[in-house]
């Protein structure tokens, strides 16, 4: 070797060892540490972090083991426009992706890598996506240059030499190089390259962008990885509902951002439903798998959270609150004098005075938001209080139920069941969420978000569709499809939906509906539920009218979302799978 690899390297892989010592030739650092995941590690590196100032410990009585960590204020969110699917050919990558041939982008990003490392660490992180021994985890290799990414990945996987255990001596894992650079707009890069099972970021330290597990591995490699292979790579999260006779129930629920997604994920069960237990197998991603029994096995890959904190109180999500008490990196929240942490629509009192997430003196006359609006939490699986034990379960969990939502003002009704698989398909194809004031676009036009991976999808669209459809021969026993819209409002522009614990009564119907328990109304866009057979007792104000008013179909609205449904379909035409057309044909026919 022309550079000798330093810190304790654990490993004898020799494709592993022999990449990274390209990658040490390629960015010439300092030193090189490789991760093992103790805990006297992570300690280490923390105060480490603070030293640096790349973290600073928070007030320890009121937040034991949490830090804060200030991103650069050009660097707080992923870059859709920076990110690439690199295919040998545009045609695979789809017109919803932007692409750039892997040779080009190869030279274009090692170009900026060559010596970038120069006086610095490289971080040597092995990781683990989803729980050892699992048929469907796979193994990641990130080479960074920031601590800050170290720290938090030792939260959102795991970490370290159990995921070289897991890989032995294959060479079938996912390389992945993260260099900070300049942290420079201009050369922010986030690269993936399906057929190398690669990525490269460059140009970032913001977590979307550089914890190459979460979207970049988990979604955007694992879809291309799940079409090649036989599974699906989802942003969904998975729930259990626990019946008192114990009957467990799981579901998978794909939202776009602004829908919930979190507090459902945590969702806690109104007194009406003394008894029954919500817990949480992941908030974010799912791969599902058929199983030998013919149904659809999912695990969660991930094993920590990084959630968006403004919102986040003791109504919309108080498992969350409790879980971010501790152990937690809190990233661009405002910061208060005795190192405490606020964000807007945190319980308690505004602070007269703080240090918003620019470290700018704020105060509650001061124009802008003293978080910034996608400040995020960093936390371990293990604080949920409502953590279900199968999140550990190698084999995953039997799905029952798939959940599509979106941000719908008006035309979705708060509820109803897909007719078959491939309607559900089209369901899912079609979702859309209306963009609100923080949103690109005029407020409330409607956003086409496919699944919710249309940011996530590796490859074509439309092929991606069809391997949707196909999954269907695979799975004897496939889960019951569902959309769902908490966000529908009347008249004069309040919700119609309470919404919070009270979805519990969605999720109710739902999986009666999934055991055969009870019956529905057959309607134009599918199965809905009969008033009799749905649950509104001790629902505060809430009349079966205002129920017959949040399920209502307007014909005309749903001629004018069948007209908007055809940009997409457009976009997508010469891969669309007929099937999806059939189904809006079907559709319209009904109307």
């Amino acid at each position: 070797m022309t550079r000798e690899l330093l810190g304790a390297c654990y490993t004898s892989n020799p494709a592993l060892l022999a990449w990274v010592q390209e990658m040490v030739n390629l960015c010439e650092p300092k030193e090189v540490f490789w991760c093992n995941g103790s805990p006297e590690e992570t300690k280490a590196l923390t105060e480490q972090a603070v030293s640096q100032g790349v973290l600073i410990r928070l007030n320890q009585q009121k937040l034991p083991g949490c830090y804060y960590h200030r991103s650069n204020p050009n660097d707080v969110a992923r870059v859709e426009q920076s990110t690439y699917i690199c295919t040998v050919d545009e045609e695979q990558a789809g017109p919803t992706n932007n692409w750039m041939a892997p040779k080009q982008m190869y030279q274009k990003l090692r170009g900026y890598c060559a010596g970038a490392m120069r006086g610095r660490t490289m971080y040597v992180i092995p990781y683990l996506m989803g729980p050892p021994g699992s048929p469907l985890a796979k193994v990641g290799i990130e080479l960074t240059d920031s601590i800050y990414v170290a720290l938090s990945m030792g939260v959102m996987t795991r970490m370290g030499e159990l995921a070289c255990q897991q890989l032995g001596n294959s060479d079938e894992f996912n390389r992945g190089l993260h260099c900070m650079l300049d942290i420079n707009p201009e050369r922010r890069y986030i690269a993936h390259f399906p057929q190398d099972n690669a990525i490269i970021s460059v140009g970032s330290n913001y977590g979307g962008n550089v914890l190459l597990g979460k979207k970049c591995l988990a979604l955007r490699i694992g879809s291309y990885l799940g079409r090649q292979e036989g599974w699906l790579a989802e942003h969904m999260l998975i729930l259990c509902i626990e019946s008192p006779a114990g009957e467990k129930t799981y579901v998978a629920a794909a939202f776009p951002s602004a829908c919930g997604k979190t507090n459902f994920a945590m969702l806690v069960p109104p007194a009406r439903f003394e008894g029954w237990k919500v817990t949480t197998i992941g908030d974010d991603i799912a791969w599902m798998k058929p199983g030998p029994d013919g149904r659809l096995y999912a695990i969660n890959p991930e094993a920590g959270y990084f959630g968006v904190v403004p919102g986040t109180n003791s109504k919309s999500n108080p498992n969350a609150v409790q879980m971010i008490s501790h152990d937690t990196i809190y990233t661009n929240v405002a910061l208060t004098p005795d190192l405490d942490v606020w964000w807007e629509g945190k319980d308690g009192p505004v602070p007269a005075q703080c240090l918003d997430w620019k470290g700018n003196a704020w105060t509650p006359e001061s124009r802008e938001k003293a978080a910034h609006p996608n400040s995020r939490f960093t936390s371990p699986m293990a604080n949920n209080p409502v953590l279900a034990p199968e999140a550990d379960d190698p084999a995953g969990v039997p799905i029952s139920a798939i959940i599509f939502g979106g941000r719908r003002a008006n035309t979705m009704p708060l509820v109803y069941q897909a007719f078959n698989w491939v309607h559900g398909v089209y369901i899912g194809a079609t979702m859309g969420s209306e963009t609100t004031a923080a949103s690109a676009g005029s407020t409330g036009q409607v956003r086409r978000d496919p699944m919710a991976m249309l940011p996530f999808c590796g490859y074509h669209m439309g092929d991606y569709f069809r391997h949707w459809i196909n999954m269907r021969r695979l799975i004897k026993h496939p889960p019951r499809i569902f959309q769902v819209n908490w966000f529908r409002k009347g008249d004069q522009g309040d919700y119609l939906w309470p919404g919070f614990g009270e979805n519990m009564r969605v999720l109710k119907w739902m999986i009666d509906r999934c055991h055969g328990r009870i019956d529905a109304q057959e309607t134009l866009l599918g199965w809905m539920p009969n008033p009799q057979t749905f649950d509104l007792e001790g629902i505060r104000g809430f009349t079966s009218q205002q129920f017959d008013q949040v399920q209502a179909l307007r014909e005309e609205e749903w001629r004018r979302e069948i007209v908007s449904q055809q940009e997409l379909f457009m976009q997508l035409y010469s891969h669309l799978p007929k099937e999806l057309i059939f189904q809006r044909e079907l559709l319209m026919a009904r109307l």
